[in-house]
């Protein structure tokens, strides 16, 4: 191997010349990002040596500096002042050598790597990996395979993407550089991944035992993230969330500038399948607009979509989705997150009853049924794209075509074990199924849900990742329970890992202090009497040692008032008069709850008439509450059915 073909960390060799501190922050920039994965100090040392290699005329350090500051992937610098640096340091090096010399040939192939990358193309990196090739070599061709590689994410170039993956593993042993072997080893499994291959834990296992040996900050990062998705995909939503913020401190440790993004990501993919998408409003609202967001990434913009219009917002959600099509939908990029981002579109467009656009997402979608929806380097896994071809095709009201996309779904989604999307799937098939007159198919895939929902909560309780239990998934006594919170002006309630928003009633009062209080029985009186007399109840049952019953209700009010005076001021105060509103018709509707519950004393109104009347309320306002329930999520509402005791004194019984 000539000077010309060695490792970064030879490249700039050991000419007298070159001051000792400019040798001593190649080597050290080198051991980062090759050795260690760490792309942060990997990036301040080879900044530093490029200024001096270029204060002294040192072209060929100049050239490893800029090479390096590159990292391991593309399209690593994200803002404009990051990319214009490394591009210019390329560029300015390239001017210096000689067109013909390897440093040369791999300044090139970063510079058309990271063109590539944003322009959604890859004809010019492939162009230059031939080269390399014909050159054979070394160094050369393991950089144009792995950044080839990475530009050739989207859904269309998988086989070419598996074969890129394997040469560059074999490559691995003529560079010497362990980087190129974990590599090779990380986008087989990622390519995997993407192709729904049943094998792909046996590529991540390999890799795992890889970075046993000797760990590599940024590929383990990746790798740490694959768990985040795994753990989704077998419906450990709790513990997939304890995942990603570990993940993230990882990622941060490594430098990435996907450390963020990833976890916002893995955020609403759990969201999501709580049912919770609504919540991330106020993220996904910044995370569109992150710098440090991927220039052809868009899945954000896609689920805030989903999201607002969920929340309500149905101007917000037309005008994410209206962005997101441009002139057309099929000019967006088809980048690591496109089938994420079709995914987020066809519910977008589903929610809104948006037939064109449903229309446009089957018809890109379509070629691409066969594969899973899998976010970026296989952090986020949202099933069968049969599924959301499914949801464009009932949006267009070929309830037909819906019907057979969604059993495909199915059985997919089942192929993967990923239990969350298979419920999903099942959900939009039985409303499929009820629009195409099938009441009977749609009535025993319901039941289907509702045993699959019954096995899963028999299993043993899922961690939180720290080595306790779900606090909303258990009763006290290790049993799987239903939980009821409040979200705004709605309500949240879930069960088995699955949960729903329901409008407020009284009904929904009454359930949450049954939930919070599983197998105690309370008076039907007490519960109309409202939340003073359950107050007083708490009272009169914590000398006994049982569950206090204010921190579930009337606390639990006058804590988000408590909030919504303190948002009031700042709203205010900033003259945000449309979110000032908001709160204020939150503020109001609170109060009428509590003083509806109160007499002008502020003691609690007494129900007149006594039991049977009390029975009587309860018991219908629950029912009602029920079949909001139901109507919403087949699932939950069995498990409640089965559960809530109703009459003079109710309860709750989970198991």
């Amino acid at each position: 191997m000539n000077n010309a073909d060695a490792p970064v960390r030879d490249a700039s060799g050991s000419d007298a010349r070159r001051p000792g501190e400019l040798q001593t922050l190649l080597d050290e920039g080198t051991r980062a990002v090759v050795d260690n994965g760490d792309l942060r100090t990997g990036r301040d040392r080879f900044e530093r040596a490029y200024r001096i290699a270029e204060s002294v005329g040192e072209e060929r350090s100049m050239a490893a500096a800029a090479l390096g500051f590159g990292g391991l992937w593309v399209h690593e610098h994200r803002t404009v002042a990051g990319s214009v640096l490394l591009e210019s340091q390329i560029r300015r090096a390239l001017e210096l050598l000689d067109p013909e010399s390897s440093l040369a040939l791999r300044l090139r192939i970063r510079l058309a790597g990271e063109g590539d990358y944003r322009n959604s193309d890859n004809t010019a990196i492939l162009a230059l990996l031939e080269q390399a090739r014909a050159r054979q070599n070394p160094m050369a061709r393991a950089e144009a395979l792995s950044l080839a590689h990475h530009c050739l994410i989207g859904p269309e170039h998988g086989a070419l993407r598996r074969e890129l993956a394997a040469e560059l593993v074999a490559e691995s042993f003529r560079t010497s550089r362990r980087s190129d072997l974990l590599m090779g080893l990380l986008w087989q499994t990622v390519d995997m991944f993407l192709d729904g291959d049943s094998h792909a834990e046996r590529c991540l296992a390999e890799l795992r035992g890889l970075l046993a040996e000797q760990d590599h900050l940024a590929v383990g990062f990746v790798v740490s993230a694959m768990d985040v998705m795994l753990a989704v995909r077998a419906g450990r939503l709790d513990e997939a969330e304890a995942l990603a913020g570990a993940c993230t401190e990882r990622g941060i440790a490594a430098g990435d500038v996907n450390a963020t993004v990833w976890q916002a990501a893995q955020l609403v993919t759990i969201r999501w399948y709580q049912g919770r998408v609504v919540e991330l409003v106020p993220l996904l609202s910044e995370m569109v607009n992150s710098p440090t967001l991927s220039a052809v990434d868009d899945h954000a913009l896609a689920a805030l979509a989903v999201a607002t219009v969920t929340a309500g917002d149905r101007r917000k959600a037309v005008s994410a989705l209206a962005t997101l099509c441009g002139r057309d939908l099929g000019d967006l990029p088809r980048s690591s997150s496109w089938m994420v981002t079709m995914h987020g579109v066809a519910e977008a467009a589903y929610l809104l009853d948006d037939t064109a656009t449903a229309a446009r997402v089957y018809e890109l979608l379509s070629p691409y049924g066969h594969l899973p929806i899998v976010g970026s380097l296989a952090v986020a896994c949202f099933g069968s794209a049969h599924h959301a071809l499914g949801v464009a095709a009932l949006t267009m009201g070929d309830v037909d075509r819906a019907v057979t996309h969604l059993r495909d779904a199915v059985q997919q989604n089942l192929a993967l074990a990923h239990w969350p999307a298979v419920t999903a799937s099942w959900d939009r098939l039985a409303v499929a199924l009820v629009r195409a007159g099938r009441q009977e198919e749609a009535d025993a895939v319901r039941r289907e849900m509702a045993a699959a929902a019954e096995e899963a909560a028999a299993a043993p309780p899922q961690k939180d990742g720290h080595g306790g239990t779900d606090p909303h998934g258990e009763d006290g006594r290790g049993q799987p329970a239903a939980f009821c919170t409040r979200l705004g002006r709605k309500w949240r309630i879930g069960f088995g890992g699955r949960s729903v928003l329901v409008e407020h009633s009284v009904g929904m009062l009454h359930l949450l202090v049954l939930i919070a209080n599983p197998r105690q029985e309370i008076r039907s009186v007490d519960l109309v009497a409202g939340l003073t007399t359950l107050n007083e109840a708490a009272e009169r049952t914590a000398l006994s040692g049982q569950p206090v019953l204010d921190r579930v209700a009337a606390q639990e009010y006058r804590n988000r008032l408590a909030r919504l005076r303190t948002e009031l001021d700042e709203f205010q105060a900033a003259d945000d008069h449309e979110r000032a509103a908001v709160a204020q018709v939150e503020h109001d509707w609170l109060m009428s709850q509590l003083a509806g519950a109160t007499g002008l004393s502020g003691r609690a109104r007494r129900f007149p008439e006594g039991e049977e009347r009390s029975r009587v309320a309860v018991s219908k306002a629950i029912r009602r509450a029920l079949d909001r329930i139901a109507a919403a999520d087949p699932v939950i509402g069995e498990h409640l059915r089965h559960a809530v005791h109703t009459g003079v004194r109710c309860s709750y019984w989970p198991a």
